[in-house]
This record gives C-alpha cells, sequence and structure tokens, in this order.
C-alpha cells in the first residue's frame, strides 16, 4: 500500500512541476517570439545549443545572454524549466531579448565539455552571431550566477565590440590568479584541493558515450526529440561525507562509480601548471574590459579573491571608462543565494536579520543604461560598494573595498602555559609576546577536524555552509583558540583579514587553517572566514620548498574577508588547525604528491609567538 501512495503522490506533484511550466510557458509565448534548438556555430564548425525569447513587438532590440553548462530544457519537468521561462519572461516584457546556450558538449550542444577548458573564443564568436541577427541592436549584456557567471570574465578580457555590460555572481571558480591568491578556479585555497570540485564533477559531468545527436537533425528534430529526451543524466545518490575519507585522492571519483576524465587531468595539476593559464580562467594580467555589476557574498567559497578582482578591476581594467564602470554587492548569504534573503534571513544558525535588497530593480537598471543608452540614475543612486554588515545586520555603502576608513590593526598570539582548545589560556591582544612560548599540537591525518559550517559550495552533503556555532570543535585538544578579552566597546570588522604565522614541526611538509569567529557573551561562537595554507607553498607557487624539523618559518595565509560588528560584550577568537577536512583535502604530512598516497605521516606542529617570532592577525578595524 505504502508503494502505491508513494507513486500518487510522486505523479501528483509531477503534475503539479508541470502545470506551473505549462503556465509559466504559455504566459511567456503571449508576449514573446519563441525560437528554440537554433545551433549556434562556432569557428571551429562545432555548434551550441540556443534557444532565444525576443518580444514580438518587432525592432531591434538589445540582448541578454546567459551561457550555462546546466540544463534549460523548457519541456522538462520540475523547477528549473520553470525558472527559464520565467526569467525569460522578465527580460522580455522589459523590452529584451533573452538568449540561453548551453557550453560545448553540454545537453545537445556538440563538441567536448572541459568546465573552462573551452575555448575563449566560443563566447567572442556567439556575441558576433547575435549582433549580427537582424533583430539586434548589437548591444549584449551577460548574466549568471556561478558556473553561468564564471566564464564572462575570460570573454570580457577580449573585448567583444557588442558585449556592453555584465553582471557576474559568484564567479569564483572563473579566477584563476589574482592578487594575493592563486586558487585556479577554487582548485586550491593555498595549495591546498578544495574538494568542492571532487563531488560537483561527479554530479555534472556527462558520460563520453551519452547520446549524441546527428549533424544532419533539423531545428524542427531537436524540439521534438527535447521533449522526449532530455539528455540530463541521473547519477546515483552518493554520500558525500563518507565519498571524501577514500585515499588515495586520485581514486576518489572511480570509488563511486563516477566519470572521471577530466577530474583525472585535473587532480595532478600543481598550483602553477600552464594547464590553468591555457583555457579560460580569468588571470589578473588580463585587461577587463566590460562595465560590471559584481554580486558576492559572505559566506561563498570564494569571496576573498571575488573581492581582489573588483579592486584589480578597479585599478586595472582596460580603459578609464571601465574603470569606473565596476560595481559591487556583498551580500551576507551563501553561494547564489542573493534573492533568497528574507526578514529573517538566517545563514546556517546565525539570524543576520532583514538582508533584502532591490537586487532586480538594479540589475535592470544598470542593462537599461548601457544596452539601451537610458539616461536613468543608477549612477546616482546606486554606491561603488553595497555591503551588509554582520552583527549590526545593515546594508552599508563605500566608495571602495575596504572601506577608506579602515586601519588595519595588529593583534599577536599569545599564551601563558598552552592554547589548546577553548579551554586553554591562549589570548589575542594589542601587545607583542615577551616570553617564548610555543603552542604544540598533534595533527593526524587520519582524525582530522572536521568542516562544521564555512564558506563552502558543492560538496554534496558533506558540509553545510553558514556560520553555525564553533563551540563543540573547540573541545579539540588540535585546535588552538585565541580570543580577545571582553569587548567594552562595538568594533566592526570590514575587509581583508591578514595573518602570519611562525611554525614549526617535525614533518617535511604540512597544513595550518586559521578561522576568525564572533564570540558571544553566552559562549556561543560563530564563524565568519576561514583559510589555510600548506607549508611547502609558503614561498610561492612556483616553487615547492620543504620543511626541516624544528626549524622556524614564517607563513603568511591568502586573507581572509568580512564585514561583522563585535558588538559590545563579545570577542573575537581564531582558531588554527592543521586540517579544516572535507572543505580541504588533508595534508598526509609525506612531502609527497599527496593526491596519489594513502599512507600518512602524524606531524608535531607548533605555532611560536615570542619577541622574535610574533604570529600575528591583522584585522581591518573601521574607524568611527
Amino acid at each position: 500500500m505504502k508503494k502505491y501512495i508513494l507513486i500518487a503522490l510522486t505523479l501528483f506533484a509531477t503534475s503539479l512541476n508541470t502545470e506551473a511550466q505549462d503556465d509559466a510557458f504559455k504566459k511567456l509565448e503571449e508576449i514573446a517570439i519563441v525560437d528554440q534548438k537554433i545551433m549556434m556555430p562556432m569557428r571551429d564548425g562545432v555548434r551550441l545549443a540556443t534557444d532565444i525569447y525576443r518580444p514580438k513587438t518587432g525592432g531591434k532590440m538589445p540582448i541578454i545572454f546567459s551561457r550555462t553548462p546546466y540544463n534549460f530544457n523548457t519541456w522538462r519537468n520540475g523547477k528549473e524549466s520553470t525558472r527559464v521561462a520565467e526569467t525569460a519572461y522578465k527580460y522580455v516584457s522589459r523590452g529584451y531579448a533573452y538568449v540561453v546556450q548551453n557550453e560545448r558538449g553540454r545537453y545537445f550542444s556538440e563538441g567536448e565539455w572541459d568546465i573552462l577548458g573551452v575555448p575563449l573564443t566560443d563566447g567572442y564568436d556567439a556575441f558576433s552571431w547575435m549582433k549580427d541577427q537582424s533583430w539586434s541592436n548589437g548591444k549584449i549584456g551577460t548574466i549568471g550566477c556561478s558556473s553561468t557567471a564564471e566564464w564572462q570574465m575570460a570573454v570580457a578580457a577580449l573585448d567583444h565590440p557588442s558585449h556592453a555590460a555584465m553582471i557576474p555572481q559568484s564567479y569564483g571558480a572563473g579566477v584563476g590568479k589574482v592578487g594575493d591568491y592563486n586558487e585556479q578556479g577554487n582548485w586550491y585555497r593555498g595549495g591546498v584541493e578544495q574538494m568542492l570540485f571532487f563531488s560537483w564533477l561527479y554530479s555534472v559531468e556527462h558520460d563520453k558515450f551519452k547520446p549524441r545527436i546527428p549533424k544532419e537533425a533539423t531545428q524542427e528534430d531537436l524540439i521534438r526529440i527535447s521533449r522526449f529526451y532530455d539528455l540530463a543524466p541521473e547519477h546515483p545518490d552518493v554520500d558525500m561525507t563518507e565519498a571524501f575519507n577514500h585515499l588515495p585522492l586520485k581514486d576518489i571519483i572511480q570509488n563511486i562509480d563516477g566519470k572521471r576524465e577530466i577530474f583525472d587531468k585535473m587532480i595532478g595539476r600543481k598550483p602553477n601548471d600552464k594547464a590553468w593559464f591555457e583555457g579560460g580562467l580569468y588571470h589578473d594580467n588580463m585587461k577587463l574590459a566590460v562595465p560590471s555589476f559584481w554580486f558576492a557574498s559572505w559566506y561563498d567559497v570564494s569571496i576573498s579573491p571575488n573581492l581582489a578582482l573588483f579592486n584589480n578591476v578597479r585599478k586595472n581594467g582596460k580603459t578609464k571608462e571601465v574603470r569606473d564602470n565596476q560595481y559591487l554587492v556583498i551580500a551576507p548569504t551563501l553561494h547564489c543565494r542573493y534573492t533568497r534573503a528574507t526578514e529573517n534571513t538566517v545563514v546556517g544558525e546565525r539570524n543576520m536579520g532583514d538582508a533584502r535588497l532591490n537586487y532586480e530593480e538594479q540589475i535592470f537598471a544598470w542593462f537599461d543604461l548601457w544596452l539601451k543608452g537610458e539616461k536613468n540614475d543608477f549612477k546616482s543612486k546606486t554606491p561603488r560598494v553595497q555591503y551588509y554588515t554582520m552583527g549590526s545586520n545593515k546594508w552599508q555603502a563605500a566608495e571602495e573595498w575596504p572601506p577608506k576608513s579602515t586601519k588595519m590593526v595588529t593583534y599577536y598570539l599569545d599564551s601563558k602555559s598552552a592554547a589548546n582548545s577553548a579551554s586553554g589560556d591562549g589570548k589575542l591582544t594589542i601587545s607583542k609576546p615577551t616570553a617564548d612560548n610555543p603552542d604544540a599540537f598533534t595533527y593526524d591525518p587520519m582524525n582530522p577536524v572536521n568542516s562544521y559550517g564555512g564558506n563552502v559550495c558543492c560538496t554534496g552533503n558533506a558540509v553545510k555552509g553558514g556560520a553555525f556555532d564553533q563551540q563543540q570543535m573547540e573541545k579539540r585538544d588540535d585546535i588552538l583558540v585565541y580570543t580577545t578579552d571582553v569587548l567594552n566597546e562595538g568594533v566592526e570588522v570590514s575587509g581583508f583579514i591578514e595573518s602570519s604565522l611562525y611554525v614549526s614541526s617535525d614533518v617535511k611538509d604540512t597544513d595550518f587553517t586559521i578561522k576568525i569567529i564572533d564570540v558571544h557573551p553566552d559562549g556561543t561562537a560563530y564563524n565568519l572566514d576561514e583559510t589555510i595554507q600548506r607549508a611547502r607553498y609558503r614561498e610561492g607557487y612556483e616553487k615547492e620548498v620543504f620543511m626541516k624539523k624544528g626549524e622556524v618559518y614564517k607563513i603568511d595565509l591568502t586573507p581572509m574577508s568580512t564585514s561583522n560588528y563585535f558588538k559590545k560584550g563579545h570577542r573575537i577568537r581564531i582558531e588554527i588547525s592543521s586540517s579544516n577536512f572535507p572543505r580541504f583535502a588533508r595534508n598526509l604530512n609525506t612531502g609527497g604528491n599527496n593526491y596519489d598516497e594513502k599512507e600518512a605521516v602524524v606531524a608535531q606542529n607548533k605555532v611560536h609567538q615570542s619577541p622574535l617570532y610574533k604570529s600575528q592577525i591583522r584585522l581591518p578595524i573601521i574607524s568611527k
């Protein structure tokens, strides 16, 4: 009986989804010319599947273009297909043509997919094709979040004359090297693999033996076929918490029976491998040439490199007009969750208050300005930087990032006996250490510190993103805890958080992690951001320099970022350890390749604080 009830409920839910989808599409058809499954040619003969929705009113019109690896088939059941129709309706009703296209090798598009390794010329060729259409006014704007955003930056550096404006959102996996960050599209942080791509690739990659549509298929054929064959693979559910534990790293996808060609190619790449510079990643030596409205969020996986990219374009954009027309929004949300903010926005366990913003109004004002040539009030009304300060729970404005009134204040690590766990006596203080008292801990890769909350994306069920109370985690002896005294007045920290540790170990190579935390009067300890550094890359990513037993080394970790108001009565805290797993891959401490190893070495690690070795964190504090 239960089986039949489940079937009935499933059919009922499907009928509701189909009805909503049909309603959305019928509403769109009332105002739009719908032209689906156009096979747009690229210069090498590969054709990309494209759907076009444009107003019936005629005349020449600007284009909003979205290129994506994800499925946008409007004939499929479910919320995604409904969202495509609803998005198209929004743009068409405002006088835009909406064009959505699959990347090469995805669904009905021809060719082979390679994440951001597909030719940059695909974007350029698509712009050229669209501008030449009889209904186009020659102005094209691009928009998208995550994988639908990440291709935009490198293509914008090609400076196509029709690419008039863009809105990249949660775009970190398109950033290769920018300033202090060498993440290569979020594959690395501080030379350590971010494991999000392990699960993401398993969930999205198509099999090389997927069905292929013959080239002689007509547009009519493709439309008909798309109603029956969605080409969307359904991967078996996998417990990523368990899957991530498998060693060696290189066999994780194989161990869960996933397609692994792309993964196998990437897992062996070191941070400075030339292959990172041959694909579609944006690097800071590329002159971005497009006015841009950037969207980032505090609990996204790549908040710091995202902000560094904004600053890079403000300083190094191709022309003064480009440099002067960069705008930024930083929301207190998870990856791509901007519009889900409510009057009581909860991220993880922490209530961020009313984090709503008039996103849609600003987005259309931006596109109207650049694509329609409207002389609207976007520039006069919109701050250069709109950022949400957690703790005080309010939107603020600045002309630059960090805000001009920010002052870097150095806090030193100190302890009298030991900083192990929250029960230790680790202190964060503006006074320099006067004694030599290193804090030691044992790092066992087979018993790593678990990721709990944080700035994450795409890890399946392995890590929940956001702010979570860290008190239970801080009972571990392999976490060093340093905390300020109770604050006598509130302190706003907004900007890049820098840290330098003096460390030693009895192994050739190990990792060091830092997490910054807001401690409430009742002891609740909410995480704000976190980072990691592999010791072998402490002198840069062009070479590996291993440690000698007992020798002390300075490690500068990649900066963290936040905007948080530490209220009166709160405390500022950092945690230091050598693992944050499975957000980051474990260092097995051998000094080997790590990705192809199964055996680990237990490390005895130390963080030094003394008049000679001043381990420290530098906080960007807003002067009031």
